[in-house]
């Protein structure tokens, strides 16, 4: 991946200020440095240290990332909904892990995607999970093509910009249509996997508007302030409306729904490659889809 950068600063700039300026990270520079890539001018190369005057452009060559050494390919197919040269968006299904791990090693969203990138025979192979969901939860991902595009998608996921929007049916009656949940999470006692609400556990925020109301359950929108494990689930779970589907937060058991019923259903996020604004959209799945019909009744 090579960009080119003009400098037009009244004063001369080291090459180091002005890429960190660009969002090239102190870690990405020693990638750049040790392992294959290349900064220069004008066709000659430079080093950090170098002084850039008024009309210079820097090229910036980053290094080929190979496939992960520990990552299998998948055949399985993508779902794609958006890729360009330095971003991919797939509709994730309900039951496919994101990561490998010692329960699912092989079929994972990871080694699909690393699959779709051999079948299309992409130079670079390396898998940069942007936003990750857990295995029950379907919906869309972001997958970063390169670390540079990685690491500015992370800042914004930390300032904000990136705003994943959820869909998530909930038991019970809800007495407010919009309301904000701030407990804070930690891991329930005992359990590595499952967490709850408790003094001393991370700050959370959970922001959801109910959509519809129904005598059982209601669908709501949900927006992440912060992104804790189970944020949704357990937030829901702690006042009292835990997701239809959720056997690990005690979630009724509705139409045969063999897991949370949980969607991300939009991403909105700046694309600093393009220069513009995406917002990008799955529908619910079949099986939440079903579950619609299946309260309405």
């Amino acid at each position: 991946m090579i960009f080119n950068w003009p400098y037009n600063g009244a004063t001369p700039q080291n090459v180091r200020t002005f890429l960190l300026a660009h969002g090239i990270s102190r870690t990405l520079l020693k990638k750049i440095k040790f392992h294959g890539g290349e900064l220069s001018v004008a066709g000659q190369p430079v080093t950090v240290r170098t002084m850039l005057i008024a009309g210079q452009k820097l090229t910036v060559r980053l290094p080929t990332e190979a496939a992960p050494a520990v990552l299998s390919a998948s055949e399985a197919p993508l779902t794609i909904i958006w890729e360009d040269a330095h971003f991919l968006v797939v509709d994730k299904p309900a039951q496919v892990a994101s990561l490998p791990s010692h329960l699912y090693p092989t079929d994972t969203m990871a080694n699909r995607v690393l699959g779709y990138y051999q079948r299309q025979g992409y130079t670079d192979q390396g898998i940069h999970i942007v936003t990750r969901l857990d295995r029950g939860t379907s919906g869309l991902m972001i997958f970063a093509k390169h670390a540079f595009a990685h690491t500015l998608l992370s800042q914004q996921l930390h300032t904000q910009q990136l705003q994943k929007t959820y869909l998530a049916v909930v038991s019970g009656q809800l007495a407010y249509s919009h309301n904000r949940i701030t407990l804070p999470i930690k891991r329930a006692p005992g359990s590595f996997i499952k967490r709850t609400t408790a003094v001393g556990g991370r700050a959370a925020l959970t922001e959801y508007w109910r959509q519809q109301q129904f005598a059982h359950a209601a669908l709501v929108k949900v927006r992440l302030h912060t992104g804790r494990t189970h944020q949704i689930r357990v937030h829901f779970a702690a006042i009292g409306h835990p997701l239809l589907g959720d056997l690990l937060y005690a979630g009724p058991q509705v139409a045969g729904l063999e897991r949370p019923a949980l969607h991300c259903a939009q991403l909105q996020f700046y694309q600093p490659f393009l220069d513009r604004e995406l917002s990008l959209h799955s529908d619910l799945p079949a099986d939440l889809q079903q579950l619609m019909l299946t309260i309405k009744k």
